[in-house]
């Protein structure tokens, strides 16, 4: 198969507020055309024909050509590569939010059928230790994934020159401003809606007869798949509410 090659010149923006400097009559569109057809025609007289060139900023990434290459990233590399790439993307748009969460979703489904095999084993307290773990993992990945991590959301507030107390300021779920640990994640679940519940209910009816593993397996299925969907939803709207703030938009969602 032919190799396909993207090629991205980065830096825009210094260019940009170079030419801003320069020229009285300073037009964007203008410049950013003529630098992309000073790219294409280098590339060609190499010998590489049709050259996809992708303009990006250095700081900005919302701006110029990143969402384009991503798109295009997105749609031409093979199918086991497209989660690889949409999870190493920073979320520098609403679009790249929702298609993590929409990927993220998909696997919970996956999380919560090893949760009800393991729910058919019965040994006391090995379902919960296990859930529990498990859960604190895969919510841990969904921080990094949507960048609400200490370390994401400093690079941010260095990037955007919006402090990160400001960021921080709009995020309201709390596994996104504290340490995750299983007493933790426990104390939240017991806040939630019947989740504390059937937690209690399914730790008990495993040892039922005959009817108690199969109840046991349902009831923790329907936990793991609750207790990640809620938290879930909760980091996805904090990734539009950062992403609005570092824009400095309205961050009502």
């Amino acid at each position: 198969m032919e190799k396909k090659f993207y090629f991205v010149r980065s830096k825009i923006d210094h260019n940009i507020q170079d030419e801003k400097r320069s020229k009285k009559n300073f037009d964007a569109e203008k410049t950013l055309t003529r630098i992309r057809e000073d790219c294409i025609q280098g590339l060609q007289k190499l010998g590489i024909e049709a050259p996809q060139v992708f303009l990006v900023s250095s700081f900005e990434l919302h701006l110029y050509d990143f969402s384009l290459l991503h798109e295009t990233l997105e749609r031409e590399l093979p199918d086991h590569k497209k989660n690889v790439l949409l999870f190493a993307m920073p979320t520098i748009n609403r679009e790249i939010i929702i298609k993590k969460k929409e990927a993220f979703q998909a696997k919970i489904k996956y999380y919560a059928t090893l949760s009800a095999l393991v729910a058919g084993v019965p040994v006391p307290g090995l379902s919960a230790n296990v859930d529990l773990r498990m859960m604190v993992t895969v919510i841990e990945g969904y921080l990094r994934g949507f960048g609400l991590d200490k370390s994401s959301l400093q690079r941010l507030a260095d990037s955007t020159d919006v402090p990160y107390e400001d960021l921080i300021a709009v995020i309201k779920s709390p596994v996104a401003l504290n340490k995750i640990t299983v007493d933790f994640l426990l104390n939240l679940m017991a806040k939630m809606s019947n989740t504390h519940l059937l937690m209690t209910v399914e730790e008990g009816s495993r040892f039922i007869p005959l009817f108690g593993i199969p109840v046991a397996m349902s009831l923790s299925f329907t936990v793991t798949y609750r207790t990640l969907s809620f938290f879930l939803n909760e980091l996805a709207d904090d990734a539009q509410r950062v992403f609005k703030k570092a824009l400095g938009l309205d961050t009502a969602v």
